[in-house]
């Protein structure tokens, strides 16, 4: 069976498909074959990232490693048991398909509830939730009080991976393993840098996942979107970006990986 990757929270603007694009090419890079599907029906953005990696392919006549790729739709059934049921389907469908090549399956969410991120979340063997360094972001966790910093409570997203959690169990799947990355972390703004770390830390023993710093905030990250590439990839197509920022920020990606822990992926950049 692959292994099931989920990049999700209920917030955009937190870096999830910057994260997919850099996990997949980094599985890519050991040697595993990905499978990608994009639950944001809307905006798209990981698959746009893709595309934007196939032109600049095209255009450069240089090959770069490519996922296998799923495309979802909304189901046009009148009724909503009658849609749900069909979506199921659908979902379903995808996952047997990239079952039958793929090591790996990555699922990008949108930064919002839907049928399809729900369905993810329940089949995840690793989720991985971006989220930027502040307050703001930590609200999609939990709950916290703004007088003491003290949790109060955790977030409708932290009751949904709950859910999923219960229906894995129900199902004798292993847990999943849930791994919160800290995105844009400020070394200016050491107080609140402090404060959501303590509430992480406290909120990871009482909800049962893992944190780990990620990436920091670069210009290089936004540049690299309209040609579809990831900094594993400057190497080979440009070695003249390979400035110490830009290897810093390769460190960030050794750290994620090695964060994860995946099965037979191994660090080869």
């Amino acid at each position: 069976m692959a292994h099931i990757i989920v990049l999700g929270n209920e917030k955009g603007g937190s870096g999830k498909s910057t994260t997919a694009m850099h996990l997949f090419t980094a599985i890519a890079m050991s040697g595993q074959k990905t499978g990608a599907i994009d639950l944001d029906l809307r905006q798209q953005s990981f698959f746009r990232y893709l595309d934007n990696r196939r032109q600049f392919m095209a255009r450069e006549n240089v090959k770069l490693p490519m996922p296998e790729q799923f495309q979802l739709a909304l189901s046009d059934e009148d009724s909503q048991k009658a849609a749900q049921t069909d979506e199921e389907t659908r979902f379903a469908d995808a996952l047997a398909t990239l079952d039958k090549t793929c090591d790996f399956i990555l699922i990008d969410c949108p930064g919002s509830d839907s049928r399809y991120a729900r369905m993810a979340h329940a089949v995840a063997d690793t989720l991985i939730t971006p989220m930027n360094d502040s307050l703001v972001d930590f609200d999609l966790l939990a709950r916290i009080d703004p007088a003491t910093g003290r949790v109060l409570g955790p977030s409708v997203y932290a009751e949904m991976v709950w859910d999923a959690r219960q229906l894995r169990a129900k199902a004798e799947l292993k847990p999943i393993d849930w791994l919160v990355l800290r995105n844009r972390l400020s070394t200016t703004q050491a107080r609140n840098r402090r404060k959501v770390g303590k509430a992480l830390q406290d909120l990871s023993i009482r909800i049962g996942f893992r944190t780990s710093p990620g990436f920091s905030e670069r210009v290089i990250f936004r540049e690299m979107f309209l040609n579809g590439l990831t900094l594993l990839d400057l190497k080979k197509t440009d070695r003249a970006s390979m400035t110490l920022s830009n290897i810093a920020a390769r460190q960030e990606v050794r750290d994620l990986i090695n964060a994860l822990d995946l099965p037979d992926v191994t660090v080869n950049f």
